[in-house]
């Protein structure tokens, strides 16, 4: 069964700001049956020129879903303090 994942690379410019972010974000998974598999702080870089301290990862039932979560309404009034709470890049994956 294919599963999709958004990915997160993330360098934080404001901890609370971020903290807010993050306590908010669940709440919009839930509706597209979101699952956080890991959130976790860079140890090291062993190949490559990676800048981001941070990483989250985000498992959907399938990509629909995750572009549905993606683009509601609900995410969306998040992104605003994302942008000031952080430096995201944000991908999607299936596999």
């Amino acid at each position: 069964m294919t599963h999709a994942y958004a990915i997160g690379h993330i360098t934080i410019k404001d901890e609370k700001k971020w903290l807010e972010y993050q306590t908010n974000v669940p709440a919009t998974l839930e509706p597209w049956g979101g699952e956080l598999v890991f959130r976790g702080k860079l140890s090291s870089v062993f190949s490559g020129d990676h800048q981001h301290t941070q990483t989250v990862v985000i498992k959907f039932p399938n990509m629909k879903a995750l572009n549905d979560w993606h683009s509601s309404a609900q995410y969306q009034s998040l992104v605003p303090l994302r942008q000031l709470a952080a430096h995201v890049d944000l991908l999607s994956y299936e596999a």
